[in-house]
């Protein structure tokens, strides 16, 4: 049976620290992203180059794992393992509803001169004062915030919240109803506010079996919005990024980055 639903959007989620290799993939790989009934689905989570495979590392998960499900409820990971190329977990899904499975990323990076040495320092916001002089010479401060998710839907849809928290995918279809050949209609936004003309781009798992890439690349509109027909089944990587000058530091630059592991079924 399909999914049809409409998304409403409050927050819910907060930020905290993992890091990230933007250069690189980073993902989160749902065992299902649609189960017949509550139980477990097992994650895995890898910073690769070629996508859904385990070529490079692990995604390091420490504290900064957020599953939210229906009503606001938060689920524990369980039997969480960090081998060499890749990070695995379970997360028993309690009750009907769709979860989000997220790692979230907020940072600053700065760096200064102190004589003719170049200083540099990467952490969380509360810990700079601490670690960056306040009367720092020629200082460069750039804020970072991630979000690396993926959805799953224990029998029936649920509403999916936005965060309005840095750069995030908000549903207007839902994301665990994506069929072959199918339309499916994204909103992008950043910090709750439409973000438009952000490039977005989709790809196709099995990309080491393949001689192109054969990445999609579109803009969204000035509602944040993309749309797109899938043109086969299996798993999808969809990512996007942003610059500007709208840090919540003075002086600062912001970058914020997305990525989503997405199912399209077969009709």
């Amino acid at each position: 049976m399909k999914i049809t639903r409409t998304i409403l959007m409050t927050p819910l989620l907060a930020l905290s620290l993992v890091p990230v290799a933007q250069a690189h993939d980073v993902w989160l790989l749902p065992s299902s992203t649609v189960l017949s009934r509550e139980g477990p689905v097992t994650v895995d989570g890898a910073v690769s180059n070629d996508t859904f495979h385990f070529t490079y590392r692990p995604l390091r998960i420490q504290d900064n794992l957020h599953i939210t499900g229906p009503q606001g409820i938060s689920v524990e990971p369980e039997n969480v393992m960090q081998g060499n190329l890749r990070t695995v977990f379970d997360a028993n899904l309690p009750e009907s509803g769709s979860y989000r499975l997220a790692l979230v990323n907020a940072s600053v990076m700065a760096s200064w001169k102190e004589g003719d040495e170049t200083r540099r320092w990467r952490g969380r916001h509360d810990d700079m004062a601490e670690n960056v002089p306040a009367e720092a010479e020629e200082l460069s401060l750039r804020e970072s915030i991630s979000r690396i998710e993926t959805f799953v839907t224990v029998r029936s849809p649920s509403d999916i919240p936005a965060t309005d928290q840095g750069l995030e995918l908000v549903p207007v279809t839902h994301p665990n109803d994506l069929y072959h050949g199918e339309a499916a209609t994204f909103a992008f936004m950043l910090n709750g506010e439409p973000a438009a003309e952000v490039e977005v781009n989709i790809m196709a798992g099995g990309t080491r079996y393949r001689d192109q890439l054969e990445r999609v690349t579109l803009t969204t509109d000035a509602e944040g919005r993309i749309s797109y027909t899938w043109p086969a089944p299996g798993m999808y990587w969809v990512s996007a990024s942003s610059h500007d000058e709208n840090a919540t530091l003075a002086n600062a630059q912001r970058r914020t980055s997305y990525a989503v592991t997405l199912e399209v079924l077969p009709q």
